[in-house]
C-alpha cells in the first residue's frame, strides 16, 4: 500500500473511478460472465475502497485490487443465491478457485475492454442495441444520458439494453476477441463502437464539460490495440482520425471551460506528436487504396491539422474530400459538413441553400449543429433576424452547458 491520507485518498479514489471503473467492469464481466452481477460487483468494490483505502492506504495496483475485491463480493452474492439455486454452487466454487490462483495483474486483462467492445458490437445485436450497450457498458453513460443522445425515452433505451443483455446470455455470445481470421467480418461494428466511445469523449452529449478526456484516451488506446491486431486501412484511418481530433484538445476550451472555435484556437497548444502520428497513419491508409469513411475523415482532419493559420486552410482540398466521402458513405451529417466546407471555399451564399435543403427535408431538424451552422452563415451574410432564429433553435436542442453559453454569447452579439 502507498502512503496517502485524508482528502488525498478520496481524490485518488475519484480519479481511479474515472480512469479505471470501465476497465474493472470489463474484466469482471469476463470473469463472472454476467453483466448485471459485474456492475453490482464494481459498485461493491469501490464502496470497499472508500472504506479501506483511507485506513490502509492506496494499493500499489488499484485496478488489480478493485478486480479482486469485486470478484470476492460477487462470490459472496453467488453463494447467497446458491441457497435457492444449487446450480450456482459450482460457479461459486470455480470463481473461488480462480480467485485463489489469480495473479495481482493477470495476463490478458489489457484486452478486456476490447473483448467487451467485440461483445457489444456482435452482429446478433441490432445497430441500435450495439450503440446503447456500448455507451452504457464501455462509456458508463446513464440510461437518461443515452436517451438524450438518441432523442428517445429512457424507457426505450432501458428496454433496448435489457433485451441486448438477454440476447448475449441466451445466444451464449462469447466474451472474447475473435480469431484473426474472423476479425475482418466484425471490423465495421467494432470501428463504429470505438468511434462512438471517442465521440462521447470528444463532445459529451450532456453535462458541464465539452470533453471527457478519459473516454478519448480509452478510445485511442483501443484503436492502437486494434491496429496492432489487424493493421487494416480503416483501422489505421480511425486511429488517425481520433489522434488528429485529440491533438487539439488543449486548445478547444478556454480557462473558464468555454468553447473556442477552430479559427480562434491557439495552434501552439496543438499536440504536434499526435498530429504527426495521425498524418502518417492517414497517408498509410490512403496508400492502400482500400480506404473508406474513417480514412477520408482522417484525411480531412489532417488538412486542418497541417494548416499553420486559419487562412492557410486548404478548403478546396477539404471540399473535394467531402465530395468523395459523400460517394462512399452518404449521410445528412456528412452533407452538412460538406455544405460548410463549400461555404468556406466559395462564400456563405454558396453553402446556405445546401443547409436549408437539409433542414427542409427534416433529416437534421433535431440536430443542433445544423441550426448553429445555418445561424453562422446567416450572420456572415448580414441576415441577423434569420441568424437569431437559428441560434435560438440550436440553443433549444443542445444539452451541453459550454455549447449553451457559446450560443447565448452569439445571440447577445447580434444585438
Amino acid at each position: 500500500m502507498s502512503e496517502a491520507s485524508g482528502d488525498n485518498v478520496f481524490t485518488r479514489i475519484e480519479a481511479t473511478y474515472r480512469a479505471q471503473s470501465r476497465r474493472v467492469l470489463a474484466t469482471l464481466i469476463r470473469v463472472l460472465g454476467d453483466f448485471d452481477l459485474a456492475e453490482e460487483a464494481v459498485a461493491e468494490a469501490f464502496a470497499a475502497a472508500m472504506d479501506q483505502w483511507p485506513r490502509d492506504g492506496v494499493p500499489g495496483n488499484p485496478r488489480a485490487w478493485l478486480v479482486a475485491a469485486g470478484r470476492h463480493k460477487a462470490i459472496d452474492v453467488i453463494r447467497r443465491r446458491a441457497r435457492f439455486d444449487a446450480s450456482l454452487s459450482t460457479l461459486a466454487e470455480r470463481l473461488d478457485r480462480q480467485e485463489r490462483a489469480a495473479e495481482p495483474d493477470e495476463p490478458g486483462v489489457e484486452d478486456d475492454q476490447l473483448r467487451l467492445i467485440f461483445t457489444c458490437s456482435h452482429p446478433a445485436l441490432s445497430p441500435e442495441a450495439q450503440a446503447a450497450m456500448t455507451l452504457r457498458e464501455v462509456c458508463g453513460l446513464t440510461t437518461e444520458q443515452i436517451a438524450r443522445a438518441f432523442l428517445v425515452s429512457p424507457t426505450t433505451i432501458a428496454q433496448r439494453i435489457v433485451r441486448a443483455k438477454a440476447k448475449i446470455r441466451d445466444a451464449r455470445i462469447p466474451y472474447e476477441v475473435p480469431t484473426r481470421a474472423d476479425v475482418p467480418q466484425r471490423l465495421d461494428g467494432v470501428l463504429r463502437v470505438i468511434y462512438l466511445v471517442f465521440n462521447e469523449g470528444y463532445s459529451a452529449s450532456s453535462g458541464q464539460s465539452v470533453t471527457r478526456s478519459d473516454l478519448c484516451g480509452e478510445a485511442i488506446r483501443l484503436g492502437r490495440v486494434l491496429v496492432e491486431l489487424l493493421p487494416e486501412a480503416e483501422a489505421m484511418g480511425l486511429l488517425a482520425l481520433m489522434l488528429s481530433h485529440e491533438s487539439r484538445s488543449a486548445a478547444r476550451t478556454d480557462a473558464a471551460g468555454d468553447l473556442v472555435l477552430l479559427d480562434d484556437q491557439n495552434r501552439g497548444l496543438w499536440n504536434r506528436a499526435m498530429i504527426d502520428e495521425g498524418v502518417a497513419l492517414a497517408e498509410r491508409a490512403m496508400a492502400t487504396g482500400r480506404f473508406g469513411t474513417y480514412t477520408l475523415q482522417a484525411a480531412i482532419a489532417a488538412v486542418h491539422a497541417q494548416a499553420a493559420t486559419p487562412a492557410a486552410t486548404d478548403w478546396g482540398r477539404i471540399a473535394a474530400l467531402y465530395d468523395l466521402l459523400m460517394q462512399v458513405t452518404p449521410s445528412p451529417i456528412i452533407a452538412l459538413n460538406r455544405a460548410v466546407a463549400i461555404a468556406m471555399r466559395d462564400g456563405p451564399a454558396a453553402g446556405l441553400p445546401l443547409i436549408d435543403a437539409l433542414l427542409a427535408d427534416g433529416s437534421l431538424a433535431d440536430y443542433y449543429l445544423a441550426h448553429a451552422a445555418r445561424a453562422d452563415l446567416c450572420r456572415r451574410l448580414g441576415r441577423m433576424d434569420d441568424a437569431r432564429v437559428s441560434y435560438e433553435n440550436a440553443l433549444r436542442l443542445t444539452q451541453q452547458d459550454p455549447e449553451r453559453r457559446f450560443l447565448i454569447r452569439r445571440l447577445a452579439e447580434l444585438g
